[in-house]
C-alpha cells in the first residue's frame, strides 16, 4: 500500500480526472453537485478577490516554500462539497502549475471558532486558519508542506493544505480481531505522543493515574458513538429508501 502511494503521482492520477484540457489552458472539470464553479459574481471580481486571498496564504508559508510555491501559477479554483466531518462550511480545489505535466492541487476549507471556546476561551489567534494549521504542526510529526491559512474578502477564515496529499485508507473491512487490535494500538500511541506534544506529558499522566478508569470511560464511549453511527445510518437509508432523500456517491 504504501509502494503504490508514493508512486501515484498527481500528474498521472489526479490530473486526469480532475482536469480537463478542452479550452485554451486546462480548467477543473465541472461535476456538479460536487464540483463546480463559482458564477454568482463577476469573473473578475471574483479572480481579484482569489488572488488577494492567496497572497496572505503565502504568507503564511515558511520562506523556503514559498519559494516552492512561486514555482507553481494559479490556474483555476472550483467549489468541492466538503466531507461529513466539516458539513455546512466552505470549501474549495485550486489548480496551480508549474508546467504542462507538473500540477499542484490545493483544498482551500472554511475554519470556524473552536467547540470548545465556550469553556476553554478564545483562541489565542485572530484567524481560525491559522488555529487549525498550528495545531496540525504541533501535533504532527510532519505536516503537508503547503499547510497555510489566509482570509477571504467576505472575511471567511480559511486554512489550505494540497488536497490528496499521499492519503492511505485502512482496510480496517478485512482486518481480523488480531490486527484490528494492533491497528487500534498504533492509533493509541500515534494519539498519545500527538497530545503529548502539544500539552504537558507529566499533568496527562497525573490525570490519567494508574488505574484503568479512563480506559473504560473510552471504551464505554466508543461503543456508545459506534451504536449511535449504526442507527443513524440506518435513518438515513431508510429515508433514502422510502424516497426522501436524493444520495450522490462520490467515487474515486
Amino acid at each position: 500500500m504504501l509502494a503504490k502511494v508514493r508512486h501515484r503521482s498527481g500528474a498521472e492520477h489526479d490530473y486526469p480526472q480532475l482536469v480537463t484540457t478542452a479550452g485554451l489552458r486546462p480548467e477543473i472539470k465541472e461535476n456538479p453537485p460536487l464540483i463546480y464553479h463559482w458564477r454568482e459574481q463577476g469573473q473578475a471580481e471574483f479572480t481579484a478577490n482569489v488572488e488577494q486571498a492567496f497572497a496572505h496564504y503565502r504568507e503564511s508559508l515558511e520562506e523556503v516554500r514559498r519559494w516552492l510555491l512561486e514555482r507553481f501559477r494559479l490556474l483555476d479554483i472550483a467549489i468541492k462539497v466538503v466531507g461529513v466531518g466539516s458539513v455546512g462550511t466552505w470549501c474549495a480545489v485550486a489548480l496551480m502549475m508549474a508546467g504542462d505535466d507538473d500540477p499542484l492541487f490545493l483544498q482551500i476549507k472554511e475554519a470556524r471558532s473552536s467547540v470548545l471556546e465556550g469553556y476553554a476561551g478564545k483562541s489565542v489567534h485572530a484567524n481560525h486558519g491559522q488555529r487549525v494549521v498550528t495545531g496540525c504542526r504541533l501535533m504532527q510529526s510532519a505536516s503537508d508542506v503547503f499547510l497555510g491559512w489566509t482570509e477571504s474578502v467576505l472575511g471567511r477564515h480559511l486554512y489550505v493544505r494540497q488536497l490528496r496529499d499521499m492519503k492511505i485508507k485502512m482496510p480496517v473491512e478485512v482486518f481480523t480481531p488480531s490486527v484490528m487490535h494492533q491497528y487500534a494500538e498504533a492509533c493509541g500511541w500515534t494519539l498519545a505522543r500527538a497530545h503529548a506534544r502539544s500539552g504537558e506529558p507529566a499533568k496527562i499522566s497525573g490525570y490519567l493515574g494508574k488505574s484503568d478508569a479512563f480506559d473504560q470511560a473510552i471504551t464505554d464511549f466508543s461503543i456508545a458513538y459506534a451504536d449511535q453511527s449504526e442507527r443513524d445510518h440506518e435513518t438515513l437509508m431508510k429515508a433514502v429508501r422510502a424516497g426522501k432523500l436524493e444520495v450522490f456517491i462520490e467515487r474515486e
